[in-house]
């Protein structure tokens, strides 16, 4: 486990940096992207029933500049900011690998997709395709 001193240097390193980091940049929410994930228009049932699937627990570190989520697997930061006049969240989610972090992915959530309920449905989507993604790889490495 991380102490908040040593996420914040890591959080520093990641953000001033984001493009060495990241090889695909930051995914910009949209239509598309939440049509593409599946993420629309799910009864409370089947709210649950994903949530149930795949339930994320975390510490929570909050300040006035983020929201910092930290477990044995990962850590997500939540930046709010303001871009070009227009409320805007970057999250970036990073693996937990042996007293290490890798930023696995960064998404931006702006205007009409830039709401708590958005930003949590992306999140968790990004956390269970990085835990599936570890899994498989997992399965093909040698013992």
């Amino acid at each position: 486990m991380f102490a908040s001193q040593k996420l914040e240097k890591i959080y520093q390193k990641f953000s001033t940096d984001l493009s060495n980091h990241l090889q695909d940049g930051i995914v910009k929410v949209d239509l598309s992207l939440l049509k593409r994930f599946n993420l629309l228009n799910k009864t409370p049932e089947e709210e649950k029933e994903i949530q149930a699937q795949f339930p994320f627990y975390f510490h929570v570190i909050e300040n006035p500049e983020k929201v910092t989520l930290f477990n044995n697997q990962f850590v997500v930061w939540i930046i709010p900011k303001v871009e070009n006049e227009i409320p805007t969240t970057l999250t970036l989610i990073a693996l937990n690998q042996k007293e290490d972090l890798r930023l696995e992915i960064a998404f931006s959530t702006a205007g009409v997709y830039n709401t708590p309920k958005y930003v949590l449905k992306v999140l968790r989507h990004y956390l269970s395709e990085v835990i599936d993604t570890e899994e498989e790889i997992a399965s093909i490495s040698p013992s």
